[in-house]
């Protein structure tokens, strides 16, 4: 039991529960072929995510103690999770009860609700299905060992109201200052009673799917309470209103109801000033060494801000870079940029196309000179609220108007909205983009939903997709991580019919060409995606007419306003 540490501080208390995964007394090491099922099956994790909602806490008399709006989005393979009750009454306490997944009010609440940085916010735990609405409650993605010696991959997803479960532990604890509890995960007994070779390698909670079931009860027994001690929590911060600048006009992005709140900065609030200053430096060749280049040179604002018909780009000296240039919409829901990630904001990763000798080639004191100019002093002023032509103002410009390039006016958006029809061969597309190739159960499709689902129709993820057998570094290169080896950003299938050439290197030159990948010429590596390491060897078996429907579909995410200030 908890010692009285010092009853001065008021009479609630801040509880933290650290959530550890572990195999039997040590660490679980995801991604790693070092466990295996009881049934004798080697297996590794790449992904373990899950929701836990609806915590209370009971006393010693009995009573219960509700902490209504309060969740947590634990991603074990990136780090150990915690569930934080705040505001705890002090007293005695004999129980806490959560829940694994998240109740029939929060699972069909509009996505578009959840603030920005919330663990239920879609673009925060991209655990969302939108379509099909709803939250995958857990995520359990791998790759394990068959007995031909190969290694598919597996996606368990457990969702829905009959796989919602309930987490009870005892817990003795006097709570009379801040405590910190730790949990266990044991995360081999999610396999205890199956087993991949036996049982199948796919679960999407579809209806009479027992393994759903079974995992969601495995998982709700795998946790157990090892302990607490008085300790520091980090109670949620909640993030202060932005400040703008003197004189400045606050923009508002008009965000569609279903699109899921973004993490604008707070250190760099969205003006029509800031917008302006930023699109003028977007077009202004003095960018550029020679003053031979703009952004926009290479991001034409007609094909998506891609470079569409060159899988390269040519640099300020007339070089060819080394990656696809990337189409430019939707920003304000990355978490890193470039193919690789490896600018983590806008206003880092503008600069580097800029000092580039194989993009702009141009040194940054030198355009800070040519900006310095009547115009532009005014320009700066306006945006900034004093005086002061800087590369960091530049760069927060160039942020601003990034930010405020949106997509979301489509064919795919109308007919959402029940305004517009598809026509059969879209609608055929759609369903193919959104259902998952499981001939074992009889589901065939082109499983694209789970890299590119959601509206955003991307999840901001690094994949191997099996491009080659032998991966270049890719994420990799940024990260250190052998398992990132091969590893590139998901783009948007947002107007993805405009920007071909397609891949981090552009070489597939059509849509019919990348859909041929994905259905037959997808090549196995230790990296490649759990999802399509799954698929049979011979691929997914995609007809013909199906082929043209997925494209026919594709063409439907064009939106034609892209580009046009909204």
């Amino acid at each position: 039991m908890l010692a009285p540490l010092n009853r001065a501080h008021g009479r609630t208390v801040s509880l933290a529960f650290t959530i550890e995964h572990r195999a039997s007394e040590r660490a679980f090491q995801f991604n790693q072929l070092v466990h295996a099922t009881p049934a004798g099956t080697p297996f590794r994790i790449t992904r373990l995510s899950y929701l836990l909602s609806e915590p209370r806490l009971q006393k010693t008399d009995g009573t219960w103690i509700d902490f209504a709006d309060t969740y947590a989005l634990v991603n074990a393979h990136e780090a150990p999770g915690q569930l934080i009750l705040e505001k705890v009454p002090e007293g005695t306490y004999q129980k806490i009860e959560w829940k694994l997944g998240v109740g029939p009010a929060s699972n069909h609440k509009e996505p578009g609700t959840w603030s920005a940085g919330h663990p239920m916010n879609p673009a925060v735990n991209n655990l969302h299905w939108t379509w099909q609405e709803g939250y995958i409650f857990l995520a359990l993605e791998g790759r394990f060992r068959n007995p031909k010696g190969e290694q598919p991959g597996f996606i368990y997803h457990v969702a829905k109201a009959a796989q919602l479960r309930t987490v009870a532990l005892p817990c003795r604890m006097e709570l009379v200052d801040d405590t910190v509890a730790t949990v266990h995960f044991q995360v081999p007994d999610l396999f205890a009673r199956f087993d991949m070779v036996r049982d199948g390698s796919s679960t999407h909670s579809r209806e009479k799917d027992g393994l759903a079931s079974l995992l969601a009860d495995q998982a709700a027994q795998a946790f157990s309470l090892e302990g607490n001690r008085a300790g520091t929590v980090q109670a949620s911060k909640h993030r202060k209103g932005a400040v703008y600048p003197t004189g400045t006009t606050p923009v508002a992005l008009p965000l569609p109801a279903r699109f899921p709140q973004p993490p604008l900065p707070r250190d760099n609030p969205l003006t029509e000033e800031g917008i302006v200053l930023g699109e003028k430096l977007f077009l202004d060749t003095a960018l550029s060494r020679g003053e031979t280049q703009s952004c926009a040179s290479c991001h034409r604002p007609e094909v998506a801000f891609s470079d569409a018909g060159r899988a390269f780009s040519l640099g300020a000296a007339g070089a060819p870079g080394k990656m696809n240039t990337m189409a430019l919409f939707n920003l304000a829901w990355h978490d890193g940029f470039f193919w690789d990630g490896r600018a983590k904001t806008l206003r880092e990763q503008v600069l580097h196309p800029i000092q580039d000798p194989l993009e702009m080639n141009e040194r940054l004191e030198n355009v800070r000179a040519k900006l310095d100019t009547p115009a532009y002093r005014a320009s700066f002023a306006r945006a900034f609220g004093s005086p002061g032509v800087t590369i960091e103002r530049m760069a927060l410009a160039l942020e601003q108007y990034l930010l405020s390039l949106l997509s979301f006016d489509s064919k795919f958006d109308r007919a959402m909205a029940q305004t517009e029809s598809y026509s059969p061969e879209e609608q055929l597309g759609f369903q193919l983009f959104l259902m998952e190739h499981d001939p074992n159960r009889g589901f065939k499709g082109a499983d694209c939903f789970h890299c590119h689902g959601g509206y955003l129709f991307s999840n901001h993820r690094y994949f191997n997709n099996g491009l080659d057998a032998d991966p270049v570094p890719g994420r990799s290169a940024v990260t250190g991580e052998a398992g990132d080896r091969g590893k590139f950003k998901a783009p948007s299938l947002r107007n993805i019919a405009l920007t071909a050439p397609y891949m981090h290197d552009g070489r597939f030159k059509t849509l019919e060409d990348v859909i041929e990948h994905y259905d037959h010429g997808v090549h196995r590596s230790p990296t490649l995606d759990p999802n399509l390491a799954k698929h049979p060897p011979e691929g997914l078996g995609l007809t013909g007419a199906e082929k043209a429907a997925l494209v026919a579909f594709l063409k439907t995410l064009t939106d034609e306003t892209l580009g046009r200030r909204k």
